[in-house]
């Protein structure tokens, strides 16, 4: 399996320069003879990004347990890549590497701006919840995090805007360079871990498996994303595809969607067999699985859905604008579930209502 050197943090303004020249190229997404010239009647490369951790269960899972081959088939080869945090991922996407990829709501609405509704569409929802602010032990209320240090994945990802509204609503202002009452310092989960032991930070707004570890390192959850949430429900992944791959390949990408859908009827029909898959990937792509422990400690957080809950997106948005991280969008075009519901209603599950 293939990792993109996408380390680096990718601000907004960088996503708007690649977004321009995405447009100059009719948002070149997947545009190699990989992606593009053969349609569906011949053999078709998908490039599929997710991210190694629970949130993107059913992706690690689908791929782990042969879930995405089987429901591609042979026609269609499997070219999987996997991400930090979701500026990368969309920085993927720009740049023709990415066909498809599970991704948090504000990169997604992102990708969406900055290509002028023309580069992506979300074709289903995967997971919600498993999110939360891990503080030190000593941190009691929003008011002792004033001059503090909390981390969050990469600047304008899905906990990043959460964290800088949050605070903005209790009175505390933040800055994207680093400034303001409260230091947010953007940097990788697995590097957040040892910035917290060290004492570097205070605290993180992290997905789970993460939300777990910092716990297990002393920390304490301040703040359950959950319950800033209606009925506790908020999309943390939805699965997105370029339109141009959605266009020039439709069959393969309803076969895309008919494995996210059998994927997370794995996920929560056989959770055990489900959570050792998890910890076998994610071994297998860091050296090091996942303990086990660990993701059965963070399992009961998360609510794997085929639902893309669209309307907290677009409040995920409203707050992405509050803190001056994008500017407001029309979000008209976003979704496409025609597929998502073909699948839904075939196997006699409730469809989802189309945004």
């Amino acid at each position: 399996m293939r990792r993109l050197p996408f380390r680096r943090l990718v601000s907004l303004a960088t996503l708007a320069v690649i977004g321009a020249a995405t447009m100059g190229t009719t948002a070149a997404c997947g545009d190699d003879d990989s992606a593009a010239g053969g349609g569906d009647s011949g053999p078709v490369t998908l490039r599929l990004g997710y991210f190694p951790n629970i949130t993107h269960a059913p992706a690690v899972v689908g791929v782990e347990k042969g879930i995405f081959a089987e429901k591609l088939g042979s026609d269609v080869k499997l070219d999987t890549k996997t991400f930090n945090a979701g500026p990368a991922a969309v920085e993927a996407i720009f740049s023709g590497a990415l066909d498809a990829t599970y991704i948090g709501p504000n990169p997604t609405v992102n990708a969406f701006s900055k290509s002028k509704g023309e580069a992506v569409r979300v074709i289903s929802g995967a997971a919600s919840g498993g999110v939360a602010l891990v503080v030190k032990p000593e941190i009691t209320s929003v008011e002792q995090l004033r001059g503090k240090k909390i981390a969050t994945p990469q600047l304008g990802n899905t906990q990043d805007v959460a964290i800088r509204y949050w605070l903005k609503e209790k009175g505390l202002k933040t800055t994207k360079e680093g400034g303001g009452d409260v230091k947010i310092v953007p940097q990788e989960n697995a590097q957040t871990v040892e910035t917290f032991s060290s004492g570097t930070i205070d605290g993180a707004w992290v997905p789970e498996p993460f939300v777990s570890r910092l716990v297990n390192a002393g920390g304490k959850v301040l703040v359950d994303e959950r319950d800033l949430w209606p009925d506790k429900k908020f999309v943390i992944t939805n699965l997105i595809v370029s339109t141009k791959f959605l266009k020039a390949h439709p069959e393969t990408v309803k076969k895309l969607v008919e494995a996210q859908v059998a994927a997370n009827d794995f996920v929560n029909t056989k959770p055990d067999e489900a959570q050792q898959a998890i910890s076998d990937h994610i071994g297998k792509i860091t050296g090091k699985p996942l303990d086990l422990k660990l993701i059965k400690q963070a399992w009961p957080t998360l609510l794997f859905t085929n639902d893309p809950i669209a309307s907290s997106l677009k409040t995920g948005l409203d707050h992405a604008v509050a803190v001056e991280l994008t500017q407001p969008v029309n979000l008209d075009g976003l979704y496409d579930l025609k597929y998502l519901n073909e699948v839904l209603k075939t196997q006699g599950q409730a469809e989802v209502t189309q945004p």
